[in-house]
């Protein structure tokens, strides 16, 4: 049997059931053993993070290595491509793989004939995009944008192929699997825009890696997860398609506001300063996007197996946030501290530009941090019409922000991120609060730790910047800083907060039996 059928098999059995196309029973939200959840949501956890984070040891490199063989420029007309296509990626899912996780009583059949309207999506996202390429070229008066859009349009199809029977490993809980699958696509990418890059191939090289990111995968799970097709019946599955629609709308949205301050860029100040922006934004979300990843690799399953349970659902989220912090606040607010030393040192002189957006953008990557669970959790818990419309919401008020500030060039725009931002996320917060009971000294007290350690940090940093010496070489100065940082931060957990930090290793070693054993 292979590692990954067993692997299927041992997570059933963790929960006290077997797991088939349906996914996880109605009867495992409460009567099962939480602390054999706990061991699945640890399993789950542990392979994706050991896996991501191997990986991410390359492809940040290698993301470094290709910005000093390309120019601003590559970026900034690749950024442009982008834009559109992470919209129509969206559309094109439709919602579908969320309804897959999420809905329990969905039947073979419907699996079935929601893998074939997958497709038939992914299709019509390729043909709408291979239409609209030559208006967008001109829109952002880019020439070579056209191709680029048209290349890149592939992915919808091969993305519509995958979306089922990725969402069907994800029910499955077989997150070993996904880990394997995660980080396998993530270096093909990097090793395939790498190698591209020291051919000479310009933007190309970004264009053929990110048009990888979506073969690779593709190609893993079904080898690991076919499913067959079924014609599609709107009788059979309105339930899917009417969740599915609110759950895109919403995504929509959210593209659109979150790609909007890359338009505004673009289209106001031109390619460099776009190529500029993307570099700072990458950066700076580089960290969360990897933990988010993970993290979302894990809790939709999760969540979606105790969505009628309030009590295990503000204890996941609780325990999550805090854990999440312990890591995201130190490398944001140190990025942001240290981003003066480290752009020229790292980056080169040509990317002064990126210092004060990246001091930005990291901020918001640590509000976005506290963000990131809220709207699965709501999804699962029936309000994902709430979800929505806060998208929409967004999709309006943050755009103007953006153009507001890009008066101010490309920091103007980043300061949107920090100030309207949160204000726009405030409904989410409330509305979780109410429906799982979370007070709101309850969720501070699990960011205490980490904000607590972060402060000293930061002091630390900045009483070593005041009494070092500009002749000191930018090495020197960027390695004492981040010392510092690690200190002084590490110290607050140890000496303030002792008894939190033996509370999550008690919580790994109880669930250590779940995924140690594992093969």
């Amino acid at each position: 049997m292979p590692d990954y059928d067993k692997e299927r098999l041992q997570n059933a059995s963790s929960v006290g059931h077997v797991l088939g196309p349906g996914g996880v029973p109605p009867d495992l939200r409460r009567t099962a053993d939480l602390r054999n959840l706990d061991k699945v949501f640890v399993r789950g956890v542990a392979w994706t993070a050991a896996v991501k984070w191997l990986s991410q040891v390359l492809t940040w490199g290698i993301t470094v290595i290709v910005a000093r063989l390309l120019v601003p420029s590559d970026y900034g007309l690749v950024g442009m491509a982008a834009i559109y296509i992470n919209l129509f990626t969206l559309f094109s899912e439709f919602g579908i793989g969320t309804a897959v996780v999420t809905l329990q009583d969905l039947s073979e059949d419907q699996v079935s004939q929601l893998n074939t309207l997958s497709l038939f999506l992914g299709l019509l996202g390729s043909m709408i995009s291979a239409a609209a390429a030559i208006p967008l070229g001109k829109f952002f008066h880019a020439p070579n944008l056209p191709l680029v859009v048209i290349v890149l349009s592939g992915g919808f199809i091969v993305s519509g192929i995958r979306t089922v029977p990725y969402s069907l490993l994800q029910k499955e809980l077989r997150f070993k699997l996904l880990a394997v699958i995660e980080g396998l696509q993530g270096v093909v990418q990097a090793l395939v825009t790498l190698v591209l890059a020291f051919l000479g191939f310009g933007y190309w090289a970004l264009v053929l890696g990110i048009l990888s990111f979506s073969v690779t995968p593709t190609c893993l799970v079904l080898i690991w997860r076919r499913h067959r097709f079924a014609f599609p019946k709107v009788s059979s599955i309105r339930k899917a398609i009417r969740y599915s629609r609110q759950i895109v709308i919403g995504r929509l949205c959210w593209a659109s506001y979150n790609d909007s301050d890359f338009i505004i860029a673009g289209r106001v100040l031109g390619e460099a300063p776009l190529g500029v922006y993307t570099l700072a934004w990458t950066l700076a979300h580089t960290p969360l996007e990897k933990l988010t990843t993970l993290v979302n690799r894990v809790t939709p399953s999760v969540f979606a197996a105790i969505q009628t349970d309030s009590e295990a659902l503000r204890r996941y989220l609780r325990n999550i946030t805090g854990v999440m912090a312990l890591m995201i606040f130190p490398a944001t607010i140190g990025l942001a501290l240290l981003a003066p030393e480290f752009v020229p040192l790292v980056l080169g002189s040509k990317w002064n530009g990126v210092i004060i957006p990246l001091e930005l953008l990291a901020l918001h990557a640590l509000i976005k941090s506290n963000v990131i669970l809220l709207s699965p959790l709501l999804n699962v818990i029936g309000e994902e019409r709430l979800v929505m419309w806060n998208s929409v919401t967004a999709m309006i008020v943050l755009p103007i922000s953006f153009y507001v500030g890009s008066h101010w060039g490309t920091a103007g725009i980043a300061a949107g991120w920090v100030v309207i931002y949160p204000l726009v996320q405030l409904p989410l917060f409330s509305r979780i609060s109410r429906r799982i009971n979370l007070t709101g000294s309850e969720y501070l007290r699990v960011l205490w730790p980490a904000l607590s350690g972060c402060a000293v940090m930061a002091l630390s940093i900045e009483a070593l910047k005041s009494l070092s010496s500009d002749l000191w070489p930018l090495y020197a100065r960027l390695a004492s800083e981040i010392f510092v940082g690690i200190v002084a931060y590490g110290m607050v957990l140890v000496l303030l907060h002792r008894n939190y930090l033996r509370e999550i290793l008690q919580f790994v070693k109880i669930s250590r039996s779940g995924w140690m054993k594992t093969p």
